[in-house]
């Protein structure tokens, strides 16, 4: 039997773990606003710096699965303040790094690190909280993820060319260390299957393979373009150079507001919350390939591209937990996999596409991958939808959430606040 655990705590909970997921994203992206000062001190192009981040998300995309299978049995807060006493000590290492290969290293052990954190943190931050309020814990949680691109990279970005590129890792392993004793007080120890999130509400095998593959696609569709937005905003749009930084943080910014709207309608509408943002993703996409050299209507689709792609993400979170057809730490690792497969792919074909046609293509060719994953998740809910609905495990804000215990009583828990977690 897992432990009752208190709305202040499990707010606390899911506080923290919002910041360790802001750090570990901060982390990951920290060499592209580096770049100009790491190749020159380690004697390195900047391609091969480059390299320091989509090497990463290929080692994500490799352990998440195996790592979690490895560690399904160890209590979660042993195993996330252990994760987090890792990403610091990888910090420290690459703020001491003196070489290429020591800091190539140190993003290994920290990429390895971030695909076990994303593969169990979800299930972990949300099992104490009502079926009836987790959409709006999951967007919660995902906020932090989605604030490291407009606060977390610029702020290390400054802090690397005020003091060295040394100096924001070094401040990022205290980071680590902090959330990690945070870790440890606040999460209580219980065996992971004992969680209330250990299971998905409604299990489909088919429609979770579904929800994958149109999530691969989905983020490559917008990774095409997004890994090259700067290309694209100097070649086809005609921005000059002082301008970037106010239009990607309009981006960022968007991905923020789009969260939080999410939060708003995951519980009531997990299905329109996936097909909503990818809607506006899509057309954005599209309408930058069509319009992209109309510099206002540019920055309304950039808003929109940002605000669709968070969104997305919380839906994809939000919807892993209702369709998990067994471990949902397993099923995380598998959405964590396919984020990355996403981002690893959707980079790749930009790259092959900016030489040979230039910025402009990059949005039609992501807008028409984002339209594949939107038309597949259109067509699996209406399939469903004609088969028969899936049972219903939400209640909107303000009336009771009921289930039923093993023994077949009723158990009301009260909207919005955490309940106990009890084993699944």
């Amino acid at each position: 039997m897992a432990p009752e655990v208190s709305p202040r705590r499990a707010k606390a909970v899911l506080v923290t773990l919002s910041l360790a997921a802001f750090a570990f994203i901060t982390t990951e992206l920290l060499p592209v606003g580096l770049l100009t000062r790491i190749a020159p001190d380690l004697d390195r192009s900047r391609s091969q710096v480059g390299l320091l981040v989509s090497g990463y998300a290929v080692v994500v995309v490799l352990a998440s699965v195996p790592l979690t299978r490895l560690t399904q049995r160890i209590p979660r807060r042993q195993l996330l303040g252990v994760t987090m006493l890792l990403f610091a000590a990888a910090n420290a290492a690459a703020a001491l790094a003196q070489t290429y290969a020591v800091l190539a290293g140190s993003r290994l052990v920290t990429a390895l690190a971030q695909a076990l954190f994303w593969s169990v943190a979800t299930a972990t931050v949300i099992g104490p909280f009502p079926v009836a309020v987790r959409g709006r814990a999951v967007a919660l949680f995902a906020t932090g993820a989605t604030l490291a691109p407009v606060l977390g990279v610029p702020l290390g970005t400054w802090l690397g060319q005020q003091a060295g590129w040394r100096a924001a890792f070094a401040v990022l392993a205290g980071v680590g260390l902090a959330i990690a004793a945070a870790v440890l007080v606040l999460l209580p120890s219980y065996p992971p299957a004992a969680g209330g999130a250990a299971r998905g509400t409604a299990p489909d095998r088919r429609r979770f393979a579904v929800l994958l593959i149109a999530t691969a696609l989905g983020i490559g569709g917008f990774m095409t373009l997004q890994t090259y937005v700067t290309p694209f905003l100097l070649d086809v749009s005609g921005f000059a150079d002082a301008v970037l930084a106010p239009l990607l943080f309009v981006s960022g910014a968007a991905g923020v507001v789009g969260t939080l709207i999410a939060a708003r309608t995951l519980d009531t509408r997990p299905i329109a919350s996936l097909l909503t943002p990818l809607s506006i993703g899509t057309a954005s996409l599209l309408g930058l390939y069509a319009l992209g050299a109309l510099k206002p209507g540019v920055i309304a689709l950039l808003a929109g591209i940002g605000l669709a792609y968070a969104a997305f993400g919380s839906a994809v979170q939000n919807r892993m937990l209702h369709l998990a057809p067994g471990s949902t730490d397993i099923a995380s690792a598998g959405v964590s996999t396919a984020f990355n497969a996403g981002i690893a792919g959707g980079s790749l074909l930009g790259g092959a596409l900016l030489p040979t046609s230039g910025a402009r293509p990059l949005a039609l060719a992501g807008g028409l991958l984002a339209l594949a994953a939107l038309t597949l998740l259109a067509v699996d809910a209406r399939r469903s939808r004609i088969v028969g609905p899936e049972p219903t495990v939400a209640r909107p804000p303000g009336s009771p959430a009921v289930t039923r215990r093993p023994g077949g009583q009723p158990d009301s828990a009260a909207v919005g606040k955490p309940s106990g977690t009890r084993p699944a």
